[in-house]
């Protein structure tokens, strides 16, 4: 795996990444979806990705890159995954403190529309 954790530990920032691609996949294009899906999500390494596309492994390397770049970039700037990680904390709690069932029937609803 590429190490620009950045402090966390690797499980840590594939587990990012991977919430990340969750949140803002739809706004990358399909050759950063592939490499992104293999990489993090199937575990291939550069060298088995760019032998599958024909492509050096520093090729691999910068697409993934500027793709977690990326990723992150959507997040700083729209904070979708920061909202809702917030979003079911207060849920949780809500949950935790509320014995009205109507209520909590709603909390599920909330909770599944992410």
């Amino acid at each position: 795996m590429i190490d620009w954790t950045g402090g966390k530990t690797m499980l840590e920032k594939v587990n990012r990444m991977n919430e990340l691609y969750d949140t803002y996949q739809e706004l990358l294009t399909s050759k950063q979806k592939v490499y992104f899906e293999l990489y993090y999500q199937d575990d291939l390494s550069l060298s088995e990705i760019a032998e599958q596309f024909e492509v050096s492994r520093n090729a691999v390397f910068d697409n993934i890159k500027r793709t977690g770049k990326l990723l992150e970039d959507y997040e700083d700037k729209l904070q979708l995954l920061n909202k809702r990680e917030a979003r079911e904390k207060i849920i949780d709690q809500m949950m935790l403190h509320t014995s009205d069932e109507q209520l909590v029937k709603w909390m599920n609803e909330l909770q599944s529309l992410d």
